[in-house]
């Protein structure tokens, strides 16, 4: 009898010869590129540092595209979202010490928001590790323990043969999942040193799907056919599962009402009759939640932000489908059924029967009505009109970043994605500094659309320096800075619970001469041309920069 793993694959006289004659002059940092493209990366973000030149000099001997950045966070927040945007696992090249430190905030980001990132770090020479005070330039004590806590996995290297290993064990993680960010780290004087190894080839780490259990999903099937007022929140692993189409047909299927979380938006089509949008922060969804009398939650984990800052308490059975057991009734008792929401949805569509309520799309109707209305009696009509002239500006399908900015967070409740895996926001982790720099990694995965990126003037000062990353490039991302003066949302926050604001006002430049002095043309709009230069701006291929003053409020909070 033959067993899979009795199975070896034999090389060919050609792989043999290859083999026994390596090309002269590859060091470690050729294994790390030889396995990088082994594994099918295409594109490698990063920032060179002394320690790391070993990998950056393999590149040039390689077919891989390296896109640097001028900031290493800046770095980890364009890979987060190449990953977003292709699912592939997005390799980010970092030196040592300070140049590994400064991504530990864009790799937070990417673990919050599942993004499939593969950060490879060099160290300082092999024989300085393990804790000794030696000296060495970047020297850390333990490099690896300011990681651990961020990224899924961690991965050392300390040979060479120990590289293609590492590095495909590190891919494989990241893709498995929930996707995630990992960490390798490799000593300078490996990567620079000569090898006698043969060339990497082609390697498969891809991962298997995580299945559901069949009678979790029989029992979930059944108790969500014979509900009375069954709905659904849909959450960011239905967009990374590319399950958007069978959310809609099982939502169909069971005339279920369903609200996208803020990192599931475009998971359910906006204006479809049974979708309660994104409403997440206003009590009538809420309440409309808490009198369900069985909930699905699919790929979310009801986090802070996706309970109305955890003030949700249903009623009703809870069923929760997720990837990352670390979620499983986290916050809520629940049936827990650890799966990919793809294939979770899939069994749930097998099994369960079709259920008909003629009042599903009245009672959706009433709490948007009540929503409208709540806004309405706030005097917001400035708000309101510039979410909808981004929407009316934007193309369909192009990408839109967002940063930790009051228009944001507007647009987190209010705004139609209308295409899955199309909005992103650093809401995750709730850093500044995300919108820009991501949005050139989204250039960077799909240059046959523009990008748009929204920040408010306080987190684009994070995000300068890229505007000279996006003119040496040529990327087609449209910045758009909304300036009042400040951290705006921190001084609401502030002025609210203290009465006055302390250290949210500042001191900016003129965002247009700053733009056009890196070559990016750029333009000062108002509230009414809006739409008219941010569209122009969108047509126009390359990088540009649109600047809009403006003081916004946010809408009143209902979880106080």
């Amino acid at each position: 009898m033959t067993h899979d793993h009795d199975l070896v694959l034999r090389p060919t006289p050609a792989q043999t010869e290859a083999a026994l004659n390596p090309p002269p002059g590859r060091t470690g940092g050729d294994l790390v590129i030889e396995t990088l493209t082994g594994l099918g990366a295409t594109t490698v973000f990063g920032l060179p540092g002394q320690h790391a030149l070993g990998m950056f000099d393999a590149l040039r001997r390689s077919s891989l595209r390296y896109v640097g950045l001028r900031v290493e966070n800046n770095a980890g927040f364009a890979a987060d979202a190449y990953g977003r945007i292709t699912g592939e696992a997005a390799p980010l090249l970092l030196s040592t010490g300070p140049g590994a430190l400064m991504s530990l905030a864009a790799l937070q980001e990417a673990a919050a928001a599942s993004a499939p990132v593969l950060a490879i770090g060099s160290q300082i020479p092999a024989a300085g590790l393990g804790g000794g005070r030696h000296g060495h330039l970047h020297e850390l004590r333990d490099q690896q323990a300011s990681f651990r806590d961020v990224v899924k996995s961690v991965h050392t290297v300390r040979t060479h043969s120990q590289i293609p290993s590492a590095i495909a064990a590190a891919w494989e993680s990241a893709l498995t999942a929930p996707h995630g960010p990992v960490w390798v780290e490799i000593p300078q004087d490996v990567l620079t040193a000569e090898t006698i190894l043969p060339v990497v080839t082609a390697m498969d780490a891809t991962p298997e799907d995580i299945a559901p259990r069949p009678e979790l999903t029989a029992l979930a099937a059944h108790l969500l056919s014979t509900a009375e007022r069954p709905a659904i929140i849909a959450g960011g692993g239905v967009i990374r599962s590319d399950a958007s189409g069978k959310l809609r047909t099982l939502a169909e299927k069971l005339d279920a009402p369903v609200v996208t979380t803020f990192g599931g938006k475009g998971a359910f089509p906006w204006t479809h009759p049974l979708s309660l949008q994104s409403w997440l922060e206003d009590r009538h969804t809420t309440d409309f939640l808490e009198d369900a009398d069985v909930l699905l939650v699919v790929g979310s984990g009801l986090g802070e932000l996706s309970s109305n800052y955890h003030t949700f308490a249903p009623r009703g059975r809870v069923i929760q489908i997720e990837a990352d057991a670390g979620k499983l009734e986290s916050n809520h008792p629940a049936l827990g059924i650890h799966a990919d929401a793809r294939l979770a949805l899939q069994a749930l569509l097998e099994t369960a029967e079709d259920r008909t309520d003629a009042t599903a799309p009245v009672r959706v109707r009433e709490v948007l009505d009540k929503v409208a209305a709540r806004l309405a009696a706030q005097d917001l009509e400035l708000e309101h009109r510039l979410v909808a002239s981004v929407r009316e500006a934007l193309p369909p399908r192009a990408p839109s970043f967002w940063d930790m900015t009051i228009l944001a967070y507007w647009a987190w409740s209010a705004f139609d994605a209308r295409h899955p895996n199309t909005m992103h926001s650093a809401q995750g982790a709730g850093g500044l500094g995300y919108a820009y720099p991501a949005a050139l990694g989204a250039a960077a995965a799909d240059p046959t659309t523009p990008v748009l990126a929204v920040s408010g003037d306080g987190g684009a000062m994070y995000s300068i320096a890229e505007l000279a990353t996006a003119k040496q490039y040529g990327f087609d991302v449209t910045w758009l800075i909304v300036d009042d003066g400040g951290y705006g949302i921190l001084r609401e926050y502030m002025t609210d619970a203290y009465g006055e604001a302390t250290g949210t006002d500042l001191a900016r430049p003129d965002f247009v001469a700053l733009a056009e002095s890196f070559g990016v043309p750029a333009v000062r709009t108002t509230p009414d041309a809006l739409t008219t230069d941010l569209a122009k701006s969108l047509a126009t291929p390359g990088p540009s920069v649109v600047v809009l003053p403006a003081l916004l409020r946010m809408f009143e909070p209902t979880h106080l």
